[in-house]
């Protein structure tokens, strides 16, 4: 695969589906130039060579991350290019390994902002626009460098806080950590098995660790003497499983019995190559306590695999926060830390065996014992937290749907997506693979594969929504109340940003948080800035000059959950011409301009390592929709429209009642006239709780 002068190419994947449901794949040759996206049956000979089919990436084109999948005996890491317009008109593409896939992912998102990386002036707005795939390709004059190095930025923190970990050792070349204490967390046995992290750094790249660590072949036993036996239990999505692990007895101390451990396993990378894998105990139905073993009880623990020295090298952290299920416990606390300590050594036999190798990693193997049958929705429910903090509600997480659909017939549609993947050669001969002998992580059993179903768009009549004025808390120490974060906090593109790549602290917010929404309900609400009754539409009948802007996150479910955050400011909108453009630019503009940033304050470690601290454009990774009003601007963000987010937030959700989220919105400046970055608002979210939201009522 290469990417030069603006165009990229390499063998793909076409995923697809037959009459039955069932997926198959098919190799061809893709070259993405400019926003011309061109499917080759083998690689062109020439310049001239006509594609078999072409499609035009634009601005209505969305790219969702599917994370892996086993299809056939083999492991792809799958992405799906969908148009906005038309749910239907998608092409789900796999390549064979998670960087390639990453890069691929990247250059379409940047291809379809191409049309409109100035503004609002130079976008035909998506939602009058008519789709037209295989229309002529016209060549867009913009430098493919300069316009990357403007929309993406260095993947660094963008929350300045204190480190939450203290150095206690330093063993076989590895820095040993612990969490500090929270004297502010609440539930005075959280500390009692305290998180303990193993920093070192491995001469392989960050791939390569990542596959090697979600490994359950037989290369494993090359490096982690703790392993015995695992498998995958049970395949939620790409970026999620139910695994079980055996432990071997013979690195325990004397008298201690066999450890098993039941996890969810959750993955993702980060657009600078960093993978984070994230453990915790669940409990399954089809796997319960077995004989012979006693169930260890992982609260958190996971990998964190960031790449240094360009990539050639990795800086590996694991951490681990374990019950180990001691009888009487609190006369073995020092036998439980050696044991943990003694398993987060496996990163230095890792170190070792990446040595031995000269930097190639072991490949796949097939003996993992992983299954990739998907999980229906009455076996989801069937898997619960088995960590439970002790002010938790038990009923505060809700499972996250994921809905299929069976594969649609593609009807005569003139240049979609529907045509560069359609069934024209599905009773082609087979073509020669040339990944029979790979090594993979599962093994297929035959299940029927469906695409995703999107959510649909959900009307709602007009209600009543109750405020959750009352529970403004400038101290935010009360359980499910809310504040404004200090800005100080986020880090924002100064105004020499585009010299320097110099980040600057935030010094004050344009608009003022006055008030929240907690609410649920049967369905996804929208528009509820629009409601008679709520604090938009009061005052609008007042004839003020006030302007409102909502962040309206939905989160889907069995209960549908909604957070709306309302910001509001009385100075004329023409006054800040940015966000002005913001309002006034369609949806594309928008989507590649409004960014969230994320920090979790107080919480457990796979939490704050799920969620992390960088900014985000929201609308390149998630559906948003936007509806305007005369006074307000309101954004309802569908967490459900990402595998990714759908995985972060479940994890989430089972924490909620013991954490402290943090965010501030922004819009990002792209060139010297908007700099310097100014937020529009922030807030503090204290310890929410799922049996607190407000049912939304008919009106």
């Amino acid at each position: 695969m290469s990417a030069e002068n603006g165009e990229m190419q390499g063998w793909l994947y076409l995923i697809r589906s037959n009459r039955l449901g069932l997926q198959f794949s098919r190799k061809r040759y893709f070259i993405l130039e400019g926003n011309s996206l061109k499917c080759f049956k083998s690689v062109p000979s020439s310049s001239t060579e006509d594609p078999i089919k072409s499609a035009v990436v634009d601005s209505c084109i969305r790219v969702t991350d599917n994370g892996r999948e086993s299809i056939h005996r083999n492991v792809f890491f799958i992405f799906t290019l969908y148009n906005t317009l038309n749910h239907n008109d998608q092409l789900k593409l796999g390549a064979r390994s998670s960087e390639e896939a990453a890069r691929w992912t990247r250059s379409l998102m940047e291809a379809a902002l191409m049309e409109c990386p100035h503004g609002e002036g130079n976008i035909v707005a998506c939602s009058k626009k008519r789709w037209e795939s295989f229309r002529s390709f016209h060549k867009i004059s913009i430098d493919w460098t300069v316009f990357s190095s403007l929309t993406n930025d260095p993947m660094t923190s963008d929350v300045v806080a204190p480190s939450p970990w203290t150095i206690f050792d330093c063993k076989n070349g590895l820095r040993l950590f612990k969490e500090a204490k929270d004297r502010n967390f609440p539930g005075k046995d959280w500390d009692d098995h305290p998180a303990i992290m193993a920093v070192g750094v491995v001469d392989a790249t960050s791939e390569a660790i990542f596959r090697t660590v979600m490994s359950f072949g037989s290369s494993r036993s090359e490096w982690d003497f703790c392993f015995s036996e695992g498998r995958v239990v049970e395949h939620l999505d790409g970026h999620t499983d139910i695994i079980h692990k055996k432990l071997k007895h013979d690195w325990m101390p004397w008298g201690m019995k066999r450890r098993d451990l039941l996890l969810q396993r959750y993955w993702r990378r980060e657009d600078d190559g960093t993978y984070v894998i994230l453990y915790h105990s669940v409990f399954h139905e089809r796997c319960r306590s077995q004989r012979g073993y006693i169930r260890a009880c992982l609260k958190s623990g996971g990998y964190v695999i960031s790449p240094v020295n360009q990539g050639k090298q990795s800086v590996l952290k694991h951490m681990l926060a374990i019950d180990w299920k001691f009888w009487k416990a609190y006369l073995f606390s020092s036998s439980a830390k050696k044991v943990t300590i003694r398993m987060l050594e496996r990163i230095a036999a890792l170190r070792e065996l990446f040595r031995a190798k000269v930097g190639h990693f072991p490949p796949f193997d097939s003996s993992s014992g992983e299954l990739t049958r998907e999980i229906t929705q009455g076996e989801e429910d069937d898997i619960k937290e088995e960590v439970q903090l002790p002010c938790e509600n038990g009923n505060s997480k809700d499972s996250i749907e994921v809905s299929e659909k069976s594969p649609v017939k593609s009807g005569n549609v003139c240049g979609s997506f529907l045509q560069l993947s359609d069934a024209a050669d599905e009773f082609f001969d087979a073509e020669p693979s040339d990944y029979e002998n790979s090594e993979i992580m599962w093994p297929d059993n035959g299940a029927l594969h469906f695409q995703d179903q999107r959510q649909n768009k959900l009307s709602t009549a007009a209600v009543f929504v109750k405020k959750l004025h009352d529970l403004a808390n400038p101290s935010c120490n009360l359980s499910c109340s809310w504040t404004s974060a200090d800005p100080t906090t986020f880090l924002i593109r100064g105004e020499t940003y585009l010299q320097d790549r110099i980040k600057i602290k935030a010094n004050d917010t344009l608009m003022q948080m006055v008030a929240a929404d907690w609410l649920k309900s049967d369905k996804r609400e929208d528009d509820l800035g629009g409601r008679p009754g709520g604090i938009v539409q009061k005052y609008a009948a007042q004839g003020g000059r006030e302007f409102f802007f909502i962040v309206n996150i939905q989160v889907p479910g069995s209960t549908t959950y909604n957070l709306a955050l309302y910001y509001m400011m009385d100075i004329p909108l023409e006054n800040v011409p940015l966000l002005e453009s913001f309002v006034k630019g369609d949806d594309a503009y928008r989507n590649s301009r409004f960014k969230l940033i994320p920090y979790i304050s107080k919480g457990s470690w796979i939490v704050k390592q799920s969620v992390g601290k960088k900014a985000c454009l929201v609308g390149q990774a998630l559906e948003i929709n936007y509806f305007r009003g005369t006074n307000y601007l309101e954004l309802g963000i569908d967490i459900g429209s990402s595998t990714v987010a759908r995985g972060v937030v479940s994890l989430v959700l089972g924490y909620l009642n013991n954490l402290v989220i943090e965010m501030a919105f922004l819009v990002q400046a792209n060139n010297q006239e908007e700099l310097p970055e100014f937020l529009l608002g922030t807030c503090r979210l204290n310890h929410l709780d799922a049996s607190k939201s407000v049912p939304v009522k008919t009106w």
